[in-house]
């Protein structure tokens, strides 16, 4: 509004609303401003405030303005609204909120920058979903990080990031800076089909480009220097919090005290957010999860919890975290220390024999964990090893991982995916110097603490959805045919077809993984699977996860890391304290705060997971710079029309080009089957096949890895 301060403020809204409803009517037909004008007679004085208002439903994705000048409903019309996600210079995506896809060129994509909302028409093209941006609705990339070059005339930054396109800088802002020197741009005009984004250096972040240079390039290209520390107004919020449980904390809340609690998690982990204990009741077993009562010190509208939906969810990259939460409330009242007072939000859930739940009961609690435990020492104790300060535990173990196993056998029938996808373990020493790269190892123990919190967050989830209170759940969506169909050519190569792809449940995915045998072949197909399923994400509603073949799931077992955690936790928190009854005010908050609360924590962990991805890339690419020329076992993980991708033992995954194929025969990509046929000698490389390879480049700048076959 602002050209139009001076008008009311439901004024301005009221004529905002009838304008859209007129622009979604079925019965609109194409206006330009003019004519839009003359329909509702707007007297010249009122031009401000219409224009300002035409600009907000096009910033908004409601119309937009065609090659006519006449204004259409994007709704109406075969225009997408898109988030645009850069793949390269060549080419990226158009990610409609429904899941879809769409295909575009770097020629179509009017100088669309990654993560910028779009508009996209679609077209005609050789992919089976492509289309052209007609319309940039908001910018979201105002800066960039690169190595800066320059020649007589001007000067360019090379983004770190390689989604995106050099920057140009003009001459006159080049002054003063040397080639090769890392630097931060701020863009001041956007790239279109025919011009490049032109910007200026506002300060130099390294003297040269180096691993430690890129390592902090990328967490500044992310922001994520400006979220390492919190802000002045926060930290006078955090005087006022306690270090220590108060009397008057405790009140109303069950005591559970003096029970034999345990929290078991990674040796290093400071942030400690569920305890678990387990307890024999005949044939039954009786599971209590506690978990951190962080919606008690985060209050609702605070700074404190203004900066949680900011952030969304805490990032963890090698070396470090950019938590959610203050320190002092992730590592001191909030994390469930050994031997110390602490408030919790708990469920108890009896269990039969057969892993059925029999009842179940959420309570607030106050605790004091009796033994901090670690998934190495706990595993130890399972095989038959002596652990020093455990064995007095032994029973509790043993008891808790009965119930692991039973009810992971009651999910897996259910149909619940068991995924075999290694993940990623980067090794620093204390200087910060990568020094291994190897699969996080998963026992039974790390199996015992996911099956409890799985149990909490799918009771949790059914308990508040049969209450009908506004809640934020965990949704998982059925996967399309056509990606099905690609799947089944994927498994033709091991002789396994999905038939119903129509009506797919989640257990005919769960059999065809527990039906392979090699393992590795198993990882290949779960990497294939995964990328068959539409991605998890928030919900205010209840519609099923799919992977885990649950109606009902949410996250409720990580408030200190997860923003959905700590707002379900203020919901169920004020249900109890109200006397199990909200109020109609409170109703209405709580379901508009969760349709947005849904729509940013899902985008903030997709950020997040796209960080973790990339600094993971970039110490892989770091560490084998060191073993260039030496041989690998690896396994084939995709098959592509410009090579072939391995994997080696330690996920390292990286690309054999044709060149590097490293035999005179020409190579035929069969697109259906992902697998190259040589024209010569008919020999085939497809998904799985092992092969001993040399790596060849390791370049830490691209964050590209290059094998050839030995």
């Amino acid at each position: 509004m602002d050209k139009v301060n001076n008008i009311d403020k439901n004024d301005y809204l009221r004529r905002k609303e009838a304008l859209t409803s007129f622009f979604l009517n079925k019965e609109y037909k194409l206006m330009t401003k003019k004519q839009i004008i003359n329909f509702f007679n707007v007297p010249k004085e009122d031009y401000d405030v219409f224009n300002e208002i035409i600009d907000e439903l096009q910033n908004d994705g409601i119309i937009f303005e065609d090659d006519s000048r006449r204004y259409v409903a994007v709704k109406n019309s075969n225009i997408l609204k898109c988030v645009y996600e850069s793949k390269s210079e060549k080419f990226g995506f158009g990610l409609v909120e429904n899941g879809e896809d769409i295909y575009i060129s770097s020629r179509n994509s009017n100088g669309a920058m990654d993560k910028d909302e779009i508009l996209v028409q679609k077209i005609e093209g050789n992919h089976k979903t492509e289309g052209q941006v007609i319309k940039v609705l908001k910018r979201n990339t105002k800066k960039v990080i690169g190595v800066f070059n320059k020649n007589n005339n001007f000067g360019f930054v090379v983004p770190i990031n390689k989604k995106i396109e050099d920057i140009y800088i003009p001459k006159k802002q080049t002054i003063g800076y040397k080639n090769g020197v890392v630097v931060e741009a701020q863009i001041t005009k956007y790239a279109t089909t025919t011009s490049k984004a032109e910007g200026k250096i506002i300060r130099v972040i390294a003297g040269k480009r180096d691993d430690k240079s890129e390592i902090k390039a990328l967490g500044i290209s992310y922001g994520l220097d400006l979220m390492q520390d919190f802000s002045f107004d926060i930290k006078q919020e955090l005087k006022n919090i306690p270090s220590k449980v108060n009397d008057d904390d405790i009140t109303d809340r069950i005591d559970r005290t003096n029970e034999r609690v345990f929290t078991i998690d990674a040796s290093d982990a400071m942030d400690l957010d569920d305890a678990v204990q387990v307890k024999k009741q005949g044939d039954n077993y009786l599971l209590s999860v506690y978990i951190a009562d962080v919606s008690h010190y985060v209050k609702d509208g605070s700074n404190l919890d203004k900066e949680a939906i900011y952030r969304g969810t805490s990032i963890y990259i090698p070396g470090t975290v950019i938590p959610m939460l203050p320190k002092k409330l992730s590592n001191g009242i909030c994390s469930l220390n050994q031997g110390v007072k602490r408030l919790t939000l708990a469920i108890d859930i009896l269990f039969d024999k057969k892993g059925n739940v029999i009842e179940s009961n959420v309570f607030k609690s106050i605790i004091r964990v009796t033994k901090k435990m670690s998934y190495d020492n706990v595993y130890k104790v399972i095989i038959g090893e002596n652990v020093k300060g455990y064995m007095e535990y032994k029973d509790d173990i043993m008891q808790m991982k009965e119930l692991a196993i039973l009810l992971n056998k009651k999910r897996v029938e259910s149909g619940s995916i068991n995924f075999d996808i290694p993940e990623t373990k980067v090794v620093l020493d204390e200087n910060g110097n990568v020094v291994d790269i190897k699969p996080y190892e998963i026992t039974i123990a790390n199996k015992i603490i996911e099956e409890f919190m799985l149990a909490a967050n799918m009771q949790i989830a059914e308990k508040f959805y049969f209450l009908d209170l506004p809640f934020i759940y965990r949704i998982h969506e059925k996967p399309d045919e056509e990606k099905l169909r690609d799947l089944n050519e994927v498994l033709n190569a091991y002789n396994i077809h999905i038939k119903a792809v129509k009506n797919i449940h989640p257990k005919t995915l769960s059999d065809i993984l527990d039906k392979v045998e090699d393992e590795e072949e198993k990882k290949i197909i779960s990497s294939y699977m995964l990328r068959t399923l539409k991605l998890a994400k928030y919900s205010e509603e209840c519609i099923g996860h799919f992977g885990l073949a649950a109606k009902y799931y949410c996250h409720f077992t990580s408030p200190i890391r997860r923003y959905p955690d700590l707002f379900i936790h203020r919901v169920i928190s004020d249900y109890i304290d109200s006397g199990y009854m909200l109020d109609d005010k409170k109703i209405s908050k709580y379901s508009s705060d969760a349709i947005e609360y849904s729509k940013s924590s899902s985008s903030s962990e997709k950020q997040a997971t796209t960080i973790e991805r990339d600094f993971d890339d970039l110490y892989k690419c770091i560490y084998m710079n060191n073993y260039i020329g030496e041989e690998f076992d690896a396994v084939i993980s995709n098959v592509t029309s410009f090579g072939i991708f391995v994997r080696l033992e330690n996920t390292v995954e990286g690309l054999i080009t044709f060149d590097n194929i490293n035999d005179l025969d020409y190579y035929i990509y069969d697109e259906k089957k992902h697998r190259l046929i040589g024209e010569k000698t008919s020999k085939v490389f497809k998904i799985g096949d092992k092969l001993k390879v040399k790596l060849v480049k390791s370049d830490v700048a691209l964050r590209e890895i290059d094998f050839m076959i030995v």
